[in-house]
């Protein structure tokens, strides 16, 4: 059973977001390609290409914030009457 004191909570009333934004998923997104490519590369012992899917990672966190920048994140002016 519920507690009683959530529903006056004024912490509960308030909306999450959880970050779901182009911007978020776009990071999130090219994140992945990169930790794939490094999971890969680290199993088939090529630091090289460990350290190119690090960079993947790296330009997918810039290429998010400069989205949100650009308007396409939680409360953007392009992110959608959703968000």
């Amino acid at each position: 059973m519920a507690n009683s004191n959530t529903q006056i909570d004024p912490m509960h009333a308030e909306e999450i977001g959880h970050g779901n934004s182009i911007a978020a998923w776009t990071l999130v997104g090219i994140s992945m390609i990169g930790v794939i490519i490094g999971g890969i590369a680290f199993a088939g012992h090529n630091p090289t290409m460990v350290y190119a899917g690090l960079g993947v990672v790296v330009l997918g966190m810039i290429a998010g914030w400069i989205m949100k920048k650009a308007g396409f994140g939680v409360g953007g002016a392009r992110s959608g009457s959703s968000h």
